[in-house]
Formats: structure tokens, C-alpha cells, sequence
């Protein structure tokens, strides 16, 4: 079970993960983006911290929407926006429990995923954030309708499937988004959105291990 503890842990975790992977995300940008996704991913969740430091949520949803709220209001581009949306529709799916199960968390990564189809109007494909959301979202579900033993299998599903189609961005044309203006010149390059959901949820396997 996941309770606030953990949660408080993930998101000091996430926090460390954009800290050290920066500027490899910064290189990632700069090859089909604008450059600037490793700092306002740092900044956003440095932000995240400062927030949690002033207060401390209650349930794993308050954490959570804390964090939908400082990431829209602190990270630039379409990042702030897309996170925001994915974390606050993971707090309301998970709602005031002070615990979250297996079920749960497969629940909260699927409204999660679909909070930022809504937001971004992707889909798997496009070579955007959404190819390693989707694939997560799908591997938790199946771990959790499996039942998964704990919750850790369901996490450790959702974070090697978000690495898998990280990865896979590698060869995609990008259709949504500033990579999209490239055209074919995107190729070749991974998506650093991808390439950040890969590494939050990798961050909440470490924190529940």
C-alpha cells in the first residue's frame, strides 16, 4: 500500500531525478525542442519541494494535487500544463485515501494518461510524452488485473514500460508539438517528455523499494 509517506519520498525522488538528469534532458530538447524542458522540469519540482517544506499533505491525493497546482504555476512550455493535468486527475482518481492499492495506483496511471491526451490532444505515435504514458498505463493495468501481490509490481511494470516506449520514440517523426515543425528531421532523437515520464516513474519505483 501506498500512503502519503511514499508519496512525500516519489516526489523528493522526482525532484533529485530532474536535478541530475538536467542537462541530458536539456540535450534532448535541443535537438527537436526549444532547450529549455531539463530546467523547468528542475525548477518545477525544486518548486514542488519548496511547497511540500511549508506544508505537509494529509493523504497520497493531497500530495498530489499540491503538486498538479505548483507544476502548472512554476513550469513553462506545455510540460507545466501536461504534468499539472496528469498529477491532478491521479489525485482525484486515488481521492482522500489514506492508502493507495494496487488497483488504485493502476487507476490513477490511466487518468493520469488520459488527463494529458486531453491536454495535449496526442496520441501513441506522435513521438510526445503520451508514448510512454500509455504503455505504463497499460502495463499497470495488466499487473493489477493479474493480481499483482503488491503494489511494487505495479509500479516496476508502469516505470520499465514507460522506459520501453521512451525509447521507442527514438525512430518516430514527431506530429504534435514544436518537434513537429522538424517533419522527418525528428527522427533519430528521443522525446524529452518521454524521456522525463520515464524517469518520475521510475522515481516512485525507488521510493517504494
Amino acid at each position: 500500500m501506498l500512503d502519503v509517506n511514499w508519496t512525500i519520498k516519489w516526489l523528493t525522488l522526482c525532484a533529485q531525478a530532474m536535478a541530475e538528469n538536467r542537462l541530458y534532458l536539456i540535450e534532448l530538447d535541443r535537438a527537436i525542442g526549444d532547450s529549455d524542458h531539463g530546467e523547468n522540469m528542475d525548477r518545477g519540482f525544486q518548486a514542488v519541494l519548496e511547497k511540500l517544506a511549508e506544508v505537509r499533505p494529509e493523504t497520497p491525493g493531497a500530495a498530489l494535487k499540491l503538486t498538479a497546482m505548483t507544476l502548472m504555476s512554476k513550469v513553462g512550455g506545455a510540460a507545466g500544463p501536461l504534468y499539472g493535468t496528469a498529477f491532478l486527475r491521479a489525485s482525484t482518481a486515488v481521492g482522500d485515501a489514506a492508502e493507495v492499492d494496487p488497483a488504485a495506483w493502476a487507476k490513477a496511471l490511466v487518468a493520469a494518461r488520459d488527463g494529458i491526451v486531453a491536454r495535449g490532444k496526442a496520441e501513441s505515435g506522435d513521438k510526445t510524452m503520451v508514448d510512454a504514458w500509455t504503455p505504463a498505463a497499460e502495463a499497470g493495468q495488466a499487473a493489477a488485473a493479474h493480481g499483482a501481490g503488491n503494489v511494487l509490481e505495479v509500479l516496476v511494470a508502469a516505470a520499465e514500460a514507460a522506459e520501453a516506449g521512451a525509447i521507442a520514440t527514438d525512430p518516430l517523426v514527431a506530429r504534435k508539438g514544436r518537434a513537429s515543425y522538424l517533419g522527418e528531421r525528428s527522427a533519430g532523437h528521443r522525446d524529452p517528455g518521454a524521456a522525463s515520464s520515464a524517469l518520475i516513474l521510475r522515481a516512485a519505483v525507488e521510493a517504494a523499494a
